[in-house]
C-alpha cells in the first residue's frame, strides 16, 4: 500500500466548512486544532502523520497464531509501553500488515487529528482502508475525521458552547485535568481574534466531500420525456373501407333501376 498522497495543506476554507458542520464559531474549532492537532498532518515523505500502537494491534488480533507471530516479531505486546516508539512508524506497520492488513491499520492513529483507525466509523468511514486513503488526501480530510468524532461522541454541543471542561472530558479521558487539556482549550480559544468569533452557515455535502477527495455526485438526469405512440393507419380491411364499399353498391343499384325504368318506356 503507498501511503504517499496528496497531502494537501489545511485552508481557512477548510476550518470555515467544519465549523458550519459543528455549528459552533471558527474560533472553537482553530482552539481544538492548536490543542489536539498541533502541527501538520503529513510527513516530509507526504505519507499522514501515523503511530502504530503495538498493543492496540495485540488487541486487535486478537488470541490465536497471528497474534502468537505478531509477539514474537515484536510488533504486538499485551500492554502500552512508555518510550516504546520509533521516529518512523511506517516500517513497523508494514511489517504489521503483512500479518493482518486492516487491523494493523486499525491500530494506528493517523492524520491532523491523530484519529486511531479502529474509530473509523465514528469518523464517518465505512471501512479503515477508506479512512487511510483520505487521510493520505488532506488536512481538511483529517480535520473532517476529528469532526465526525466530535458529533459521533455527541461534543459538539460542549463546543458550541465552549464548555471546555465538558469537551476535555469526551475527547481525551477522564484524565484529561491531569494533563490540563480544558485549561490549554480556554487559552487558545481565548487568544483568537475577534474575525473568527463567527458561526459560518451550516456546510453543504458537497462541501464536505471536497474534504475527503470525494467528487460531488452527479444530480440526478431528468427523465425523458414521454413520447406518444403515431396513429396507426387503419389497415384495408377496416371500417372504413366497409362504409365506402356499402355506399358504392348503393349508387350502382339506383343505376340499374334508372336504366331499367327509361328502357321499359
Amino acid at each position: 500500500m503507498n501511503f504517499a498522497g496528496k497531502a494537501l495543506p489545511l485552508s481557512d476554507g477548510d476550518v470555515r466548512t467544519i465549523a458550519g458542520y459543528l455549528g459552533c464559531e471558527i474560533a472553537a474549532v482553530r482552539a481544538v486544532l492548536q490543542i489536539e492537532a498541533a502541527g501538520k498532518g503529513f510527513d516530509g515523505k507526504s505519507r499522514p502523520k501515523m503511530l502504530f500502537e503495538p498493543h492496540i494491534f495485540y488487541r486487535e488480533l486478537g488470541a490465536g497464531a497471528n497474534r502468537d507471530r505478531a509477539v514474537k516479531e515484536g510488533l504486538a505486546y499485551a500492554k502500552w509501553k512508555a518510550g516504546a516508539y520509533p521516529s518512523d512508524s511506517y516500517p513497523r506497520l508494514e511489517k504489521a500488515m503483512t500479518i493482518n492488513r486492516d487491523a494493523a491499520l486499525r491500530s494506528a492513529s493517523w492524520g491532523l487529528g491523530h484519529v486511531m483507525g479502529f474509530n473509523h466509523k465514528a469518523a464517518g468511514f465505512g471501512d479503515v482502508v477508506s479512512f487511510v486513503e483520505a487521510m493520505k488526501h488532506s488536512e481538511g480530510a483529517g480535520l473532517y475525521a476529528m469532526a465526525r468524532f466530535i458529533v459521533s461522541k455527541g461534543l459538539q454541543r460542549h463546543l458550541k458552547a465552549r464548555n471546555w471542561s465538558s469537551f476535555a472530558k469526551g475527547y481525551n479521558g477522564s484524565a484529561y485535568a491531569q494533563h490540563g487539556y480544558h485549561t490549554k482549550l480556554a487559552s487558545a480559544y481565548a487568544k483568537r481574534p475577534a474575525s473568527e468569533r463567527v458561526t459560518p452557515p451550516p456546510a453543504t455535502e458537497a462541501e464536505l466531500a471536497a474534504l475527503i477527495g470525494k467528487a460531488t455526485p452527479p444530480a440526478p438526469a431528468k427523465p425523458a420525456p414521454v413520447q406518444k405512440p403515431e396513429a396507426a393507419p387503419e389497415p384495408a380491411s377496416g371500417k372504413g373501407d366497409s362504409i365506402s364499399g356499402a355506399i358504392l353498391g348503393i349508387v350502382v343499384l339506383m343505376l340499374i333501376a334508372a336504366a331499367a325504368f327509361i328502357l321499359g318506356d
